[in-house]
């Protein structure tokens, strides 16, 4: 019997769009049922080889948002502006889905990301609050927050052809 266990922190966000912390060989078997084409990782750190080797082996395909400051590699340090819309590009662009977006634990950057899809999606800000801290726990970051309240949704380019949900 097979059991399928997802990464921590898992969560749909909208139909073919989910969003976790790092996965572990443990996790494939669920990932797999997916059908995932496309892996958002916003993590510093470089992904592990047996998750590099899974996502070769699945024909995934790795994404990591440019416009950080490569110097910092600190997982503390908060989003660039540029990392943010970089990562929207890719999540407003319906030929990367089933689309999957990651990083460490699930919580910071990856809430972070999608606090600003939220925002992009007309959400309130008491909506988006509640569904980062929901991800965030006891380590919620103000600084993410205010990110995430002053983002400039007009920075943003919506494409011609984007998902049905936004």
């Amino acid at each position: 019997m097979s059991y399928f266990v997802p990464p921590c922190n898992y969560g749909m966000v909208e139909h073919d769009l989910s969003r976790s912390g790092q996965c572990h060989q443990l996790n494939f078997p669920f990932l797999e049922r997916l059908n995932l084409k496309t892996v958002i990782y916003l993590s510093h750190d470089e992904p592990s080889q047996p998750f590099l080797n899974f996502l070769l082996d699945q024909g995934i395909d790795l994404v990591r948002p440019s416009g950080g400051d490569e110097q910092t590699n600190n997982p503390a340090s908060p989003m660039s502006e540029a990392e943010v819309l970089s990562a929207l590009q890719v999540i407003l662009s319906p030929q990367y889905y089933p689309l999957h977006v990651m990083c460490n634990l699930g919580r910071h950057r990856t809430g972070t990301v999608i606090g600003c899809l939220r925002k992009l999606q007309r959400w309130n800000l008491t909506a988006i609050f509640e569904e980062y801290r929901r991800y965030a726990g006891s380590k919620v970051r103000l600084l993410n927050e205010q990110f995430i309240e002053l983002f400039d949704t007009d920075l943003v380019r919506i494409p011609v052809e984007h998902p049905a949900w936004l």
